[in-house]
């Protein structure tokens, strides 16, 4: 951590105040004594002081925020741009422009128009221009880049700011209390302290006191950048170990497979497509067909002979040539009914077409079929 010893600040003449007659009763509280008519600032205070505010500002580099350096005063100004530039950080070493904070966006826009002319005179289009035009954009070049040098590279709005005088940077410090930056400065007993968020009471007058506060802030932000690099580091090792020993750890033994239940026979017949009335027929054929093998079946197991249909009259093939199983309420001792030859039925139907007579419906029955007859 960087540390601020009472031999640094009495070598650089931190303890010495402003006149008597030009203080500011609010830095009672600061002031040691008077000698020769000068205020002699309490270095106690300004150690202790001092080193908190190093301490925010390490933690605030080490977050990686951005902290800009103010000190527009000419003591301060080559100061403030050695030491920001050594740290990598931003800073405004000469006149404060207003809304630099509060009107960001129209800053950048200047900062815009420097980098354009920056890049005309890098690519030579700067040279098709007339002299006079030459001259008026270098003008505008040298204004724009000495009052925005050191921001001119600043993506955001600064986390923090550092001012060496607060009374010199009074509008700076008012733009941060409206946006809620906090606010780091060195305030001597002609200052307010009010508004500051870190307060250094001590000389801002003295070069060697002005570089001694510039140069630990630097270092704070030095140290803050060290710390999260070696932080970074740190993890991406752990996490680089973590990875060798997952990978050199052995594999994980696959579960045992499991044997699946079939599934019910229900789930494994899938419905098909609807019957079409073709395979419904053939379907219904073979139910009559099952039907008749029962019924045989039945007779047999019952005990009932199934008989053959007896022959025709005129000794031929009946006209069904299947078994004749007699009905239960046939009688024992009624005659069977055969049917007749196909051919004899045929013979004797009348050719009407000749314009034979017809013979009466009874007599041709019992002429083809005498049994009929009989009933």
């Amino acid at each position: 951590m960087v540390n601020v010893t009472m031999k640094e600040l009495l070598e650089a003449g931190v303890h010495f105040g402003h006149q008597v007659r030009r203080w500011n009763p609010k830095m009672k509280e600061y002031i040691f004594g008077e000698r020769n008519g000068i205020y002699i600032i309490d270095l106690q205070k300004t150690q202790r002081l001092f080193k908190e505010a190093v301490k925010f500002v390490t933690q605030m580099a080490f977050e990686g925020k951005i902290i800009l350096f103010v000190g527009t005063k000419r003591q301060a100004q080559e100061a403030i741009a050695e030491e920001a530039e050594r740290c990598q950080m931003y800073y405004v070493n000469q006149r404060w422009l207003g809304g630099l904070l509060t009107n960001f966006q129209t800053i950048q826009k200047s900062i815009k128009r420097l980098k354009d002319i920056e890049a005309m005179q890098t690519d030579g289009r700067i040279e098709a221009l007339t002299k006079k035009e030459r001259m008026k954009l270098e003008h505008e070049r040298a204004a724009l880049e000495k009052n925005l040098k050191g921001i001119k590279e600043m993506p955001r709005l600064p986390d923090v700011l550092f001012c060496i005088d607060s009374k010199k940077e009074e509008i700076a410090i008012r733009e941060a209390n409206r946006l809620g930056i906090p606010v780091i400065a060195v305030v001597d007993t002609n200052c307010d302290p009010d508004g500051i968020d870190y307060v250094i009471p001590g000389n801002d007058d003295a070069l060697r006191a002005v570089r001694l506060f510039a140069s630990k802030i630097a270092d704070a932000v030095i140290e803050g950048r060290q710390i999260m690099e070696s932080k970074g580091e740190e993890e991406q090792q752990a996490a680089a170990q973590t990875t060798a020993a997952a990978a050199g750890a052995p594999p994980a033994a696959a579960p045992a497979p499991t044997a699946e239940a079939p599934a019910p026979e229900a789930e494994q017949q899938q419905p098909g497509p609807p019957p079409t009335k073709k395979e419904k027929g053939e379907k219904r054929q073979r139910g009559g067909r099952g039907r008749g093998r029962e019924a045989g079946t039945a007779g047999a197991t019952t005990g009932a002979q199934p008989t053959t249909a007896p022959p025709s009259i005129d000794g031929t093939e009946p006209i069904v040539n299947q078994q004749y199983v007699p009905r239960p309420d046939d009688q024992p001792g009624a005659p069977v009914r055969t049917p007749a030859s196909a051919a004899e039925v045929v013979s004797q139907v009348p050719d009407y077409s000749a314009g034979a007579e017809t013979e009466p419906l009874e007599e041709m029955a019992a002429s083809i079929n005498p049994a009929i007859s009989q009933q």
